[in-house]
């Protein structure tokens, strides 16, 4: 884990302080950056309640802003429609849009007690839109951080600001997302979170890959995230109804053992999907307690292991490898790296699964013909360093 302090690019600080300052006709007073993140372990076992193992990286939004006295956020991002927000007007708005994310994170601040007003921002983002890096998420904590430090004396927890990110993504944005994300974001380095627990327990623990002869790669496989909600929304769903079949409302609260012992009734009540995706989650939930204890122990080769049983599930039994089986980005790239790493590393799908990325763990002497063979096969191959910093207000 890298332990450097943030800085960014001289140039980039730049062009957004010349664009905040055409744009407002006045000069930002606040900076802060917030990462992008990989999900090491849990694939969607977060809504449910379970363990989860995520690393914020050095992909980020950054983000530029001062008070405009008003009561309207104001908010350009390069290469994006610049957009507003007027707060405490009652208008709600449209999902699914940035706009809604902004309202919805101020709203649940000023639920708080806390005097949210109007204020001018500029940012642009690292973070590819639709790549599985969370870069919604990582919107969602900016803007959160922006708003805490010009109006909140920075008294919102990262960990705070995460459940409020998760609300704002479920209530405004409207989908039905987990708590993984967000926290990834806003805590920052390699963290083992319980998210069956209030509040979430979340645990920083060490991952020095680059040590060990390992990079970590994310392959773009070209597909977007941008009309799958309805697939992304059907796994919780299904994961849900099995639990209600236990009169639960999440899979932690289920034992294993009388989901086994009841499952010709859970197939005929939930569905085979449904029961598969159960199958799943519960032993996905332990296999990512087991590699954060991997990651204690230092026993990479074990981590790697379980990346691989990790990949394997979730193709199998939690199915988010493809939605429609005529676009099979993602089981060509998780193919195609197999193929290049011959036995050697991992790969696995990487996030919320369905298009985005894949996630490799390629040896160090192999990285460079690694990425050109993906990125000639398949696409963009980034090498990534986890970042030891979560969202934070930058010093310039």
């Amino acid at each position: 884990m890298s332990e450097q302090t943030y800085r960014p690019d001289s140039a980039r600080v730049a062009a957004l302080r010349q664009t905040f300052s055409d744009t407002y006709g006045t000069q930002p007073t606040l900076w802060c950056s917030a990462p992008g993140r990989t999900e090491l372990g849990g694939n969607h076992t977060d809504h449910q309640g379970g363990h989860v193992l995520a690393a914020s990286v050095n992909m980020d939004m950054l983000a530029c802003a001062a008070p405009n006295g008003t009561d309207t956020i104001r908010v350009l991002s390069q290469g994006h429609p610049a957009f507003s927000v007027k707060l405490g007007d009652g208008h709600r708005e449209q999902e699914a849009t940035s706009g809604a994310l902004v309202q919805g994170m101020a709203e649940l601040l000023r639920q708080k007690g806390f005097a949210v007003s109007g204020c001018d921002i500029s940012m642009d983002s690292h973070v590819p839109a639709g790549s599985g890096l969370s870069s919604s998420a990582a919107f969602e904590v900016l803007m959160g951080q922006v708003l805490n430090c010009l109006f909140c004396h920075e008294s919102v927890t990262a960990v705070e600001m995460a459940m409020m990110a998760q609300q704002a993504e479920n209530q405004w944005f409207g989908k039905p997302c987990g708590l993984m994300d967000q926290a990834a974001c806003a805590v920052g380095g390699a963290v083992a979170m319980d998210l069956g627990v209030t509040p979430p327990q979340v645990e920083k623990v060490t991952l020095d890959a680059a040590s060990l002869g390992y990079a970590l790669c994310i392959i773009n496989v070209g597909a977007d995230h941008a009309d799958l909600t309805d697939a992304y929304a059907a796994i919780p769903a299904e994961m849900g109804a099995v639990a209600a079949y236990f009169g639960k409302t999440r899979l932690r609260d289920v034992a294993e053992s009388d989901f086994w012992a009841n499952l010709s009734a859970v197939r005929r009540q939930c569905g085979d999907r449904a029961a598969a995706r159960a199958a799943h989650f519960f032993r996905e939930d332990k296999r990512a307690h087991e590699m954060a204890q991997a990651m204690k122990q230092g026993d990479f080769d074990r981590f790697l292991s379980l990346v691989r049983e990790s990949g394997r599930s979730s193709g199998m039994y939690l199915q988010n490898s493809y939605a429609f089986p005529q676009e099979q980005s993602v089981t060509l790239a998780l193919a195609a790296a197999e193929q290049l790493l011959d036995g050697r590393g991992a790969v696995r799908v990487h996030g919320g699964g369905f298009a985005g990325t894949i996630q490799a763990w390629v040896p160090t002497d192999m990285v460079e013909d690694f990425r050109a063979a993906m990125e000639q096969r398949i696409g963009p191959c980034y090498v990534l360093e986890i970042r030891n910093q979560g969202v934070i207000r930058v010093a310039l």
